[in-house]
Formats: C-alpha cells, structure tokens, sequence
C-alpha cells in the first residue's frame, strides 16, 4: 500500500500513491516520465538530479517524494517557454557549449538558475564555488562557467 501525494509538476497538479521510500527523483523519472532528471550516483554527490522545489535546488535522488507534498517541482522539462523557447540559461549552456555528454546538463542547468536567482555569482570564483555540488566529468568546466555568466547577464 502507498501514501497519496499531490504536488505541483513545472505547473500542472500531480495525485500519485507512492510508497515511503520512493525518491522525488524515481517518481519524477519513473512515474511521471521526466526523464531530464538524470540519476548519477544515489547518494546527493553528482547533482545531477538536480530540481527546483518551491524555488530552491534540491537534490532529488536525497528527498523522499512524500517530502514534497504540497510543493511545486520544477524539471528541467519545465524551465522552457511553452512555445519551446529555451531558458536563458538553457540557451547560454547551448551558445557557449557548456555540455558535452550532456549527462549533468539538466542538473547543471537547474542549479546555475538556482544560482543566478537567489545568490550572488558575479565572479568566476563564486560560480565555481555555487556549483560545487555538481559534477561534470568532461568539460572542465571553463566552458560552464561562461555560460552561467552568460545566462545571468541574459536573466536580468
């Protein structure tokens, strides 16, 4: 037997019954088919499971999914404008090629938002530091850093 959950999901109302140990991120990829939030280690280490939850990045893979009952979760599914148009950030990463497998882009993403919108990050320094729990095992990170700094300055 499973708990009901209602939450909001990048704008629309959601009911499941899930059981106690169920992730935000099994009931976003698995059940809801949100397949953009990537599950890389389980353990809240690579970020890329990244989402926003009532406007905060949280790791999704570390949260139960009763956890966000009653709250708005938003994808990265969720960030473009219902006519496709990418996020600024979304087309910053694209523009300044801040991927290359793309496995932590979604994570990535929704963290440098996070970043942008509710912490300083002016400086190349505090964008490395502000994505610290993320982990991109090819870039090097040099390219996504730009892009950060380029979503921001498009996000004002």
């Amino acid at each position: 037997m499973g708990t009901p959950l209602t939450l909001t999901v990048n704008g629309k109302t959601v009911t499941r019954e899930v059981t106690p140990q169920t992730s935000l991120a099994q009931l976003l990829r698995e059940d809801l088919r949100l397949t953009g939030t990537h599950i890389g280690c389980d353990t809240s280490q690579c970020g890329a499971c990244t989402v926003h939850v009532n406007g905060q990045a949280v790791k999704s893979c570390n949260m139960l999914a009763v956890q966000a009952a009653g709250a708005a979760v938003t994808t990265i599914e969720g960030v473009a404008a219902a006519d496709g148009t990418l996020h600024p950030m979304q087309e910053a990463f694209r523009a300044c090629h801040g991927l290359q497998c793309g496995f932590c882009t979604p994570g990535m993403v929704m963290s440098a938002i996070d970043l942008v919108k509710n912490h300083a990050c002016s400086t190349e320094t505090q964008i490395r530091e502000g994505l610290e729990g993320n982990i991109c095992r090819c870039t090097g990170y040099h390219n996504i850093v730009r892009a950060v700094q380029q979503g921001a300055a498009a996000m004002k």
